[in-house]
């Protein structure tokens, strides 16, 4: 088969996904250098992967607005948004989000090799012209190289993401977060995924206290204010802690990962952002199995205290609160500083 000129990876969400996505695209790249490459991706999370020298271009999903008109009753936009799809002729579609959805834009494409999983979820394999298989037990980002793989493609493990620069001119802007700064990223959609604040708050009062950043910058969404509140009250009367709640799109939260000497996240897209930016992390776990989902290649960069019997299920709000309440502060303060004190890499300019 000859080499395809027109290929579109398929990664909608979530935003963590997005970030550990970009391996497809490296591989893409490396084995089709003359290509085009776009990448379908929700049109809340271009930033993500927008500024990648890779990339041709993005296929914005506007999922929120398609979800609006369709509940007035009314398919024409979904029907032009689906008929814009195969304007561009692909001719490979590999789907790396697995779902009935997503499925259905690789065969809407009209593409004539569409590459999927064969486990895809709601029946989604029965787009697809071929279906990668044996590849469930692997982590994400393994799993998503097996898509390249069963493409005919040679794997590349590059997860390196790019802010875009108006991300990073509003980081740099921002004068309160001198440096080195560490960025607390302590929310999370799913309660049973949150480390208590209140820990958050000792762990920051202690590399502070000990000189070990000059700044701590928190981050989360606009509803999520109530998880940080311990961290925001110290904000108000420590100018050392600096509430950036609500505040970073996510081109700017990708620049501030950037710069930071620092990431201390639970579960969350932050941790992901930090493997592509090679920034030092610890990562909270509770109820998620690492090995599966956590920030590739750094597992030993996680805390995390499964005992036999546990139930990981990151629904189970109960079970997981007390599986992340095993984390304790001093041993969260003693990982932040070892890697503070190893001399991480140079922070980008």
């Amino acid at each position: 088969m000859a080499a395809p000129r027109r290929i579109l990876l398929i990664r909608p969400s979530a935003l963590g996904d997005v970030c550990r996505s970009v391996a497809i695209l490296a591989s893409l790249r490396r084995a089709y250098p003359a290509a085009r490459i776009d990448w379908l991706v929700q049109d809340t999370f271009l930033d993500a992967v927008r500024a990648h020298p890779a990339l041709s271009g993005v296929v914005p999903f506007p999922r929120a607005d398609l979800a609006r008109a369709m509940r007035r009753g009314g398919a024409t936009s979904l029907l032009k948004w689906l008929a814009r799809l195969r304007e561009p002729r692909y001719e490979l579609v590999i789907d790396a989000q697995g779902l009935f959805r997503s499925a259905f834009f690789a065969w809407a494409t009209g593409a004539r090799d569409r590459v999927g999983h064969r486990r895809a979820r709601e029946l989604g394999w029965l787009f697809y012209t071929r279906r990668e298989r044996g590849s469930e037990a692997l982590h994400t980002v393994d799993r998503m190289l097996a898509l390249v793989r069963e493409a005919g493609i040679d794997p590349v493990v590059d997860m390196s993401l790019y802010a875009p620069p108006e991300g990073i001119a509003w980081a740099c802007a921002d004068h309160r977060i001198a440096e080195p700064f560490a960025l607390f990223a302590p929310t999370s959609r799913w309660t049973g995924k949150q480390w208590p604040a209140d820990r958050y708050r000792t762990v920051a009062l202690r590399l502070l206290g000990d000189g070990l950043v000059a700044r701590i910058a928190v981050v989360g969404g606009r509803n999520e204010r109530q998880q940080c509140a311990p961290l925001l009250e110290l904000a108000q009367r420590d100018g050392r802690v600096i509430d950036l709640v609500g505040e970073t799109s996510i081109g700017g939260l990708m620049a501030l990962v950037r710069r930071s000497a620092l990431v201390l996240a639970n579960d969350s897209a932050a941790l992901h952002m930090a493997v592509g930016f090679e920034r030092p992390l610890v990562g909270l776990f509770g109820p998620t199995r690492v090995e599966r989902v956590g920030p590739y290649g750094r597992s030993a960069d996680v805390i995390q205290h499964v005992h036999p019997g546990d139930r990981l299920d990151h629904k189970d709000a109960p079970g997981g609160l007390a599986l992340m309440g095993r984390i304790g502060a001093d041993e969260v303060y003693e990982a932040c500083a070892a890697r503070l004190s190893r001399g991480a890499a140079r922070t980008p300019a």
